[in-house]
């Protein structure tokens, strides 16, 4: 089987590469494209050449009157927990481990997979403690790195756990679900959660920066 992926002059429009999709979707393309031309190898028609293009199922707005919509054609589960390590003299906020439980439906790519839950997860301790960006009057004024701070390896979780599961999605290419940017999502509420455990202390707003940590503290008494 050989592949003629993204050239404009024989293919479909596809849409975007985003918003996990890219296995959902493709999956089926080639999978309705490889059926099609093995109808057409066992009628002779060699070598089998066939063009597929898939449609995912049409979603409904919600009803106000029966309170029922179609809002997805396919979901994505995870959850995640964080240990963290609170420093409440300068309010650093460390992130030890986080273990994260990724149903992906049927793997197709383990290494892939296991790499997609470890980026997501680095990436989103910026968003979770550092990244904090600001403007004033349509300006950016976090425009370095020396203010908008992204996560080195002194800033990234010690340790990740991936726990990969696989729930066959019933819409899926071979049972697959999307999982990109599962891992990222839970992320934030994990570590707020994790912090409140530690201190008693909820937070509303993030970047968890030492600034905020340690006002959080100061306020709510928990010195």
């Amino acid at each position: 089987v050989r592949l003629d992926p993204s050239d404009t002059a024989t293919s479909e429009n596809s849409g975007s590469a985003s918003a996990s999709r890219m296995t959902f979707m493709a999956g089926h393309a080639i999978r309705g494209a490889v059926e099609a031309a093995m109808v057409k190898w066992q009628e002779e028609d060699r070598p089998a050449i066939a063009k597929y293009q898939y449609r995912p199922p049409p979603t409904t707005s919600y009803d106000s009157e029966t309170g029922q919509s179609e809002p997805n054609f396919a979901y994505g589960y995870v959850a995640e927990a964080a240990t963290v390590e609170v420093d409440t003299e300068i309010g650093a906020v460390r992130i030890l481990d986080v273990v994260c439980a990724d149903d992906v439906g049927r793997v197709i790519n383990p290494q892939g997979v296991q790499g997609q839950i470890e980026g997501a997860i680095v990436q989103a301790a910026g968003y979770a403690i550092l990244e904090d960006f600001k403007q004033e009057g349509g300006e950016v004024q976090t425009g370095r790195f020396s203010t908008y701070l992204i996560p080195g390896i002194w800033d990234i979780p010690e340790r990740v756990h991936p726990i990969i599961l696989e729930y066959e999605d019933p819409g899926g290419p071979w049972g697959v679900r999307g999982m990109a940017e599962m891992p990222f999502i839970p992320l934030t509420p994990a570590v707020t959660a994790a912090i409140h455990n530690a201190l008693g202390v909820w937070y509303d707003e993030f970047p968890l920066t030492p600034e905020r940590v340690l006002w959080g503290i100061h306020d709510a008494g928990a010195e």
